[in-house]
Order: structure tokens, then C-alpha cells, then sequence
């Protein structure tokens, strides 16, 4: 793409930034600059800008803010000891936003295109990348929707692709633990054949409800199960989830009708790297159960971009309380082998990391 640069004309200070970066939290702060490209049946993907970071204007008759023809990414970008700036894995969100925008009837943004569009942002703002401790990082929002001003109900031709970005912290304030957990039994997330693979706001939305229901309940999260059957434990509201079995197995849910995550995939990767048996099927919630009470499931834990590894504590339902298992060992050692690639402290024997500055 040819990328036109308008600077801002008042950046962000660097006493301020250096506060911000200092606690930046999750999704408080944003970036100078923002990047835009547009699409229409005609002109194909046109007009791609970085511009100073600032409101959209839309027309109440946008068609995104009614029928939610929308997909996003979630990604990082992390600086090295040495300085440096790296991606992790971006040309897997080209691809996952690919396949979403195929299932919500976008066009579909080319990977190198999506690439290097993050990378303009990462350049252009590079010094809101924060220093690595504390795992920070710079968290990378890429989104395409439905910008068409039009009520009919079809796909829109006109499609705006931006990038906007954001200082993180740690998930975990105070440090790591585990995360507790209810299962719900009325709500699900996605059916065979709907949106759960595609990584799209409407889904997020659809668990809203669920996870006000486990808050209710003091936990941190909400397990969905599947909606044909409701036996098959599928995800929770943003996580992934694994399974660690005594014989040092893991088992993790297939995919299908949830989504495929860029973290998810990594950690079967690095696990299979360790020795790990690892297998995505089908796994019921009585599976979990009996798992946890007979001593063979002795690890639960989830994942996700925010949080990367996250240990799982106790299972709450209508039927009572599942105690955590007391192991993390396993848990621990996958985070901080997926932690260390990330943050140039190990090898990069997979060639996750692509160098940006």
C-alpha cells in the first residue's frame, strides 16, 4: 500500500507519556496516530493513511451500527532488552482476520497489506512501546467495518480497515492467580454454523450477559458449553482453556464454533515442543468433573493476547463448587517458555517474532 503520514501537532508530552507507561493498564490510553484504509467493489482497498489519533464521524445511518458487520484483532507489540521492537506471530491475525471477514461478508484485507499497516502504526508510535518488565507492551487493535450509509440489509460497499493502539500492562495486577470460574447453563455463545470461529464484536456481546451472571456469583470468568447438547465445554468469555492430565497429557476443546486463538495455538506448539501429548476433541463438562475428583486432570488453565497463561481456580455452578486442582507446574513452565519468546529472552526457534524497528 502507499501510505500517506499526517504527524500530529500536539503529541502527547513525554512527562505525560512517561506516566502513562509507568501504569498503563488495558485499553485506558491511546496513541498519537491512527491508521485508516477504505474499500469499496470499485476502487478496491484506496486511501490508506496514518492521521492523528481522533473521533470518527458517522452517519446514524452507518450500517455497522445496526446490523454489526464488523471483525477485529488483538496482537502485541513488545520491545527487547536490547531496545528493539518485535510483533509476535502478526501474519496468523492477517489470516484469523481473513477468515472472519469471509464469514461476516468483508472483503478481505491482503496479509501482507494487514502487516504492514500494523507496522506503519508501531513505527510512527514507536515510543509509546513501553520497557519489557512488568510484561509490558504495546497493545495493537486492528478492526474492519461496515461503513457504507445504507439500511438495506446486505453486505456493505463501503468498508473502512483501521489500526489504533494501546500501552498494557500486566493482566494481573498484584501477580498472577488463578482465575475463577462459573458455568453457565442457560446462555451460549455460538452454534454449529454461526459466528464463534470469527473473531467479531457481536460474539463478545452475546457473552455479556454470562459474564454479568459469573460476577454475581464472585467469580472472575464464565464457562460457555456447547449449544447443541450442553455438554462439551467450549471456551470462556475471551479465554481458551486447557486441560493437564497425571500422565502429563493435555487436552484443550476443538474448535469449530469458538475461536482459534493466535495464544491458543502457540502454547500447543511449545507444549508439544516439551514432551506434552496434546489433543483438541471434544471434552465434557462431567469429563472435568470426574477428572478433577480422581486425580487425573491435575492442571486447569486458560489463555488469551490480555492475559497470555492464566491458571484456573475453582469451577462454580448450580451443582456446587469444583475445587481447583493444586498444581501449576506445568501452567507456569508453558507462560513463561511463550513469555520468554515474546520478550527476546529465549531463542525464537519457530520464527514467531518479526522485527519491526
Amino acid at each position: 500500500m502507499e501510505i500517506s503520514t499526517t504527524l500530529t501537532d500536539s503529541p502527547v508530552d513525554d512527562a505525560r507519556l512517561a506516566e502513562i507507561l509507568s501504569d498503563p493498564g488495558f485499553g485506558l490510553h491511546f496513541t498519537d496516530h491512527m491508521f485508516t484504509v477504505e474499500w469499496t467493489p470499485e476502487k478496491g482497498w484506496h486511501d490508506a493513511r496514518i492521521t492523528p489519533y481522533g473521533p470518527l464521524t458517522l452517519d446514524p445511518a452507518t450500517a455497522v451500527l445496526h446490523y454489526a458487520q464488523e471483525t477485529f484483532e488483538g496482537m502485541k507489540a513488545y520491545r527487547h532488552a536490547d531496545g528493539s521492537v518485535h510483533l509476535f506471530r502478526p501474519e496468523a491475525n492477517a489470516e484469523r482476520m481473513i477468515t472472519s471477514s469471509q464469514r461476516l461478508a468483508l472483503p478481505e484485507l491482503p496479509v501482507d497489506d494487514f502487516i504492514q499497516a500494523v507496522e506503519a502504526m508501531v513505527k510512527v508510535d514507536e515510543r509509546w512501546v513501553p520497557e519489557g518488565e512488568g510484561e509490558k507492551s504495546l497493545y495493537l487493535r486492528p478492526f474492519m467495518f461496515a461503513s457504507e450509509k445504507f439500511l438495506g440489509v446486505r453486505p456493505s460497499q463501503h468498508v473502512t480497515f483501521m489500526v489504533i493502539a494501546s500501552p498494557a500492562g500486566s493482566y494481573f495486577k498484584g501477580g498472577l492467580k488463578p482465575v475463577s470460574l462459573w458455568l453457565t447453563e442457560e446462555y451460549t455463545r455460538a452454534g454449529r454454523g454461526g459466528m464463534g470461529a470469527a473473531k467479531t464484536g457481536g460474539n463478545y456481546a452475546s457473552s455479556l450477559i454470562a459474564q454479568q451472571e459469573a460476577t454475581r456469583h464472585g467469580c472472575d470468568q464464565v464457562v460457555f458449553l456447547d449449544a447443541q447438547e450442553g455438554v462439551y465445554v467450549e471456551e470462556l468469555g475471551g479465554m481458551n482453556m486447557y486441560f493437564v492430565h497425571a500422565d502429563g497429557s493435555i487436552t484443550t476443546p476443538a474448535t469449530g464454533t469458538i475461536l482459534e486463538g493466535i495464544t491458543r495455538s502457540s502454547i500447543i506448539t511449545l507444549a508439544r515442543q516439551m514432551g506434552h501429548e496434546v489433543t483438541e476433541r471434544r471434552f465434557a463438562i462431567d469429563e472435568w468433573r470426574k477428572g478433577v475428583e480422581s486425580g487425573d486432570i491435575v492442571e486447569v488453565f486458560a489463555c488469551g493476547t490480555a492475559a497470555v497463561v492464566s491458571p484456573v481456580g475453582e469451577l462454580r455452578s448450580a451443582a456446587g463448587t469444583l475445587p481447583a486442582p493444586e498444581s501449576t507446574e506445568t501452567t507456569m513452565k508453558i507462560r513463561s517458555a511463550l513469555v520468554d519468546v515474546q520478550f527476546g529472552r529465549a531463542d525464537d526457534t519457530f520464527g514467531w517474532l518479526r522485527r519491526v524497528l
